[in-house]
């Protein structure tokens, strides 16, 4: 799919029509009238999309991570389609395969279900290593390779990937590589009582539906204005300082986490967790990142990336704790007035 709307104001983030904030906020509330609680979630939801990301959901079962996903993808107006990810699901299931055809005595090329704006990946490390793999081209390069031959994937394109923490039967961990081209991992609580109280209310007997606010085309623009809104260089520099702590903690006034990292996040968690705090902003009706949409992400973008050392493993220490502690050791930069420029 391709876009004709006109380009949008990148000195100013998302000035013109097809690409207004106000989209990006009524997609969000949308999605919020179905999925009761979670408001993080769907707002991350938007921000892998404007970002140009993939998000990885991981909570317990029945916490709407596949409502969620189901109901943004029907929000953003686009084509959609769930996989689940099973032990026997092999590459051919998911991207397509050539097909013999005795009418015509030759091949031809039946592309997967994948082949669409945005793939719900259910429960996604439960499948093999080789379907692993196929992700990993059609995420990192939104492509795949059949028949010798190179596919694109309609654009744009997002995949939302499900994941259970606590069960281990029947479950491959993510490789490294993999986890490292998810924007954002996302953890989705269980609900609190108030929450608990409206999902009987909304949920029990005739559960709202989603409507299409968006389509491919106006997403795309939004997606062009998200790559608009400004970032100031103390901003810029604020993210390389989070990122370099993950590597070298010591000189960033964080030793006591340096023996917690077997290595830090790489160039793309800069790039990601700048390109997410564009889509925050946007997504909240800004054309300009505040340090605060920087510390907000951080977690969600950085965690997921690094490789705990064995001994941190060995005491329990989860990610997340170790980005909290270099978000809270890390300054941020003096707020600058106006916005930002």
């Amino acid at each position: 799919m391709t876009s004709d709307e006109p380009d949008t104001d990148r000195g100013g983030g998302a000035a013109g029509g097809a690409g207004r904030p106000a989209d990006a906020a009524e997609a969000v509330a949308e999605a919020q009238r179905v999925v009761v609680g979670q408001h993080a979630m769907v707002e991350r939801l938007a921000v892998a999309v404007l970002a140009r990301g993939h998000v990885l959901l991981e909570g317990v079962p029945g916490t709407a991570k596949t409502l969620a996903a189901r109901s943004f993808a029907t929000v953003l107006g686009g084509s959609f389609a769930r996989v689940q990810f099973t032990p026997d699901l092999v590459p051919s299931d998911i991207v397509g395969t050539r097909i013999w055809s005795p009418s015509s005595e030759a091949f031809s090329v039946e592309l997967g279900p994948v082949f669409t704006n945005v793939v719900l990946a259910d429960e996604v490390n439960r499948a093999p290593a080789k379907v692993q793999a196929a992700m990993l081209e059609l995420m990192a390069e939104g492509q795949v390779s059949l028949a010798g031959r190179t596919h694109a994937v309609p654009s744009p394109f997002t995949v939302i990937a499900t994941q259970n923490p606590v069960e281990s039967e029947g479950v491959y961990p993510l490789p490294e590589a993999q986890r490292d081209r998810f924007l954002l991992q996302v953890d989705v609580p269980l609900p609190g009582a108030a929450d608990e109280a409206e999902i009987l209310r909304r949920m029990s007997v005739h559960p709202p539906r989603a409507r299409p606010v968006l389509d491919p085309a106006r997403v795309l623009a939004l997606q062009d204005a998200a790559d608009g809104v400004y970032v100031h260089p103390l901003v810029s520099d604020y993210v390389v300082r989070l990122v370099m702590a993950t590597r070298a903690p010591a000189a960033y006034g964080a030793p006591d986490v340096a023996p917690l990292l077997e290595a830090g996040a790489s160039p793309r968690a800069s790039l990601g967790l700048l390109a997410a705090s564009r889509a925050l902003a946007l997504v909240r009706g800004r054309d300009h990142v505040l340090p605060e949409d920087v510390r907000e992400l951080a977690v969600e973008v950085v965690a997921h990336r690094l490789v705990l050392s064995l001994d941190a493993l060995a005491d329990g220490v989860a990610a997340q704790d170790v980005v909290r502690r270099l978000v809270a050791a890390v300054p941020p930069p003096v707020p600058v007035g106006g916005g930002g420029r």
